[in-house]
């Protein structure tokens, strides 16, 4: 015997089935579509549902940035764009908070306040953390478009008898279709320009004009080049 539902019943059973679907989707899933594994975000682990997950130990490229609560934000929606609200699942110091946000052909972070831990990424150069204050950016068909922000870059150690232990500061830009960070110590005399590209690739640039010419010799030894603007050291690479 076969049974007919009205017509009108069928049509409710599959938007409550579509309905469901899309309620109940899982984070993992979500993710993978988003393509967060291309812009070398990853995560040991993906629990929970698209507006309300965790990520386990997740890394952007080789840093390490613990666990994250992740929730999708669904009035973004409504504008073609994915904003993934993420936060630091622990309370400890250095937290991270802000959002990512990915449209069919733009990537970014919104309002990203946090350390990244960055010493995997920046050997030789004792880089311990990148602390985000507010920072935007967008990259729109792979060129940085928008960028602001405040960015300090603190040290684990000296630099060849350099005492930067407050670190070096600046605001976030675009240039040349890369995200520039511009940072410089307190007295200026210290200046870091670190470039970031949307393929994960990075070029950084650390310039240093010692008083002491005896400073300047331990710069030379420890691999920076000596140039009119003074000692440079640079790396290249990929996160």
């Amino acid at each position: 015997m076969k049974i007919r539902l009205p017509l009108g019943r069928s049509v409710f059973l599959l938007c409550a089935f579509l309905i469901a679907l899309v309620v109940f989707l899982p984070m993992r899933l979500a993710l993978g579509w988003l393509g967060l594994d291309q812009k070398g975000i990853s995560a040991r682990a993906v629990s929970g549902i698209i507006w309300s997950g965790r990520l386990a130990e997740v890394r952007v490229g080789d840093a390490p940035v613990g666990d994250l609560k992740a929730g999708l934000s669904p009035v973004q929606l409504l504008v073609a764009r994915a904003r993934v609200n993420i936060a630091s699942a622990g309370s400890a110091p250095g937290r991270i908070q802000g959002a990512i946000g990915v449209t069919r052909n733009s990537f970014g972070l919104d309002d990203m306040t946090g350390a990244i831990p960055v010493a995997a990424a920046f050997a030789p150069l004792p880089l311990e953390t990148l602390d985000l204050s507010d920072v935007s950016l967008r990259f729109v068909d792979g060129q940085c478009t928008q960028a602001n922000g405040q960015v300090r870059a603190m040290l684990a150690g000296e630099i060849a008898g350099l005492n930067l232990a407050q670190g070096l500061s600046g605001n976030a830009r675009c240039d040349g279709g890369a995200l520039l960070l511009p940072l410089q110590s307190q007295s200026g005399m210290e200046k870091l320009a670190l470039r970031m590209f949307e393929d994960g690739r990075y070029t950084l640039d650390f310039m240093a004009r010692p008083a002491d010419p005896a400073m300047g010799a331990k710069l030379a030894g420890a691999g920076f080049r000596e140039t009119p603007q003074g000692y440079q050291f640079s790396l290249k690479g990929r996160f």
